[in-house]
């Protein structure tokens, strides 16, 4: 496929990929949707790959859903678009496949993440932002509820009272405050980003891939299993 609304490269097993609609602080379309999906299989397919880096261009990460898109714009005289059939079909799949993806996956929020954009940041194994950038969850004030699993992994993330404030008030959450919170892995310095970034990609890109794969598995099921069933090593 050849993308217009992302970017790929790669370089030593670390496979960037860049949301790549500035002017639209890289909100999502349904071809963008389709660009990183076919982005992801190819990485799933791919045995030199051992790390994914997922960014955005431009001041910000990623806005969520671009409601002026064909697959959400409402057009009067029209019956309203099923946004909920829109989530399933491409939200859903696209943080199962990262949640299934056979290398670790590391969000490199470079400014704001925004609905959508901040649950695909989440649904990354590891997240970095700049001191600058912020995530905000303004489902409610446009009258729907948290989506692309975020209904799940911000109560999984900060419990339910912080989870619920920024769900139900749409604040911003200033990325230090998030890193202070737990909600991501690190906060650093705008102009250490590019570094504090490579270096982590390129640490798991050196490490045994399938071992942090499985890692990520049992982290993600913990809080079904008993201390018991966690205790046994799995090769």
């Amino acid at each position: 496929m050849e993308y217009q609304n992302i970017r790929v490269e790669s370089q030593d097993g670390v496979v960037r990929v860049t949301l790549n609609r500035p002017d639209k602080m890289n909100s999502f379309t349904a071809a963008m949707h389709a660009e990183l999906r076919d982005a992801l299989d190819a990485i799933q397919a791919d045995a030199t790959s051992r790390v994914l880096v997922l960014t955005g261009a431009g001041k910000g990460f990623c806005a969520g859903q671009d409601l002026a898109d064909a697959d959400v714009r409402f057009v009067p005289g029209q019956t309203p678009p099923d946004l909920g059939d829109v989530v399933e079909r491409q939200y859903k799949p696209l943080v199962m496949r990262l949640a299934q993806l056979r290398v670790p996956t590391i969000a490199a929020v470079n400014g704001v993440a925004a609905g959508a954009g901040a649950s695909l940041a989440l649904a990354c194994d590891m997240v970095i932002a700049t001191q600058s950038a912020s995530f905000i969850l303004p489902f409610a004030k446009i009258g729907l509820i948290p989506d692309t699993a975020c209904s799940w992994l911000v109560p999984q993330r900060l419990g339910h009272a912080r989870a619920m404030g920024l769900a139900m008030t749409g604040q911003k959450l200033a990325a230090e405050k998030a890193a202070q919170w737990g909600l991501i892995w690190d906060c650093v310095a705008d102009a250490d980003f590019a570094t504090a970034v490579n270096d982590m990609a390129k640490g798991l890109a050196a490490m045994p891939t399938k071992a942090l794969v499985r890692t990520r598995a049992a982290m993600l099921a913990a809080h079904t299993h008993s201390r018991s069933s966690s205790s046994r090593m799995r090769r």
